[in-house]
């Protein structure tokens, strides 16, 4: 899979209207078939960092991804609202979804 961890720095004035700025973007990637997860977190230490966690099953996928529409018009509609360009770490994993972290398993979960 491709694993995608993304950090986007939000103008302030456009911090707390994020989730719902990027609710259309979100919603249509989720809807992709190859995409396995796309989940938005707020930093609890900076209010205007969002953390983007992403997976696509393989490079097509990632590539569809990037060459659909819903994707070409975040490129134009979230820039806007960002105070930096967006941070990246992107990686092919070999696996298909989240392993145990088994250092810290819960009694009864193994």
């Amino acid at each position: 899979m491709i694993f995608i961890t993304a950090k986007f720095r939000v103008r302030p004035e456009h911090a707390d209207r994020w989730p719902e700025i990027t609710a259309d973007f979100t919603r249509a990637t989720r809807a992709e078939p190859g995409c396995l997860w796309f989940d938005w977190s707020r930093s609890v230490e900076d209010p205007t960092e969002y953390v983007l966690v992403e997976a696509f099953r393989d490079d097509e996928a990632g590539a569809e991804h990037v060459q659909s529409a819903h994707f070409k018009a975040a490129q134009q509609t979230l820039p806007p609202h960002l105070v930096e360009t967006p941070r990246i770490v992107n990686m092919n994993v070999p696996q298909d979804d989240w392993s145990l972290l088994g250092e810290m398993a819960v009694p009864g979960q193994e």
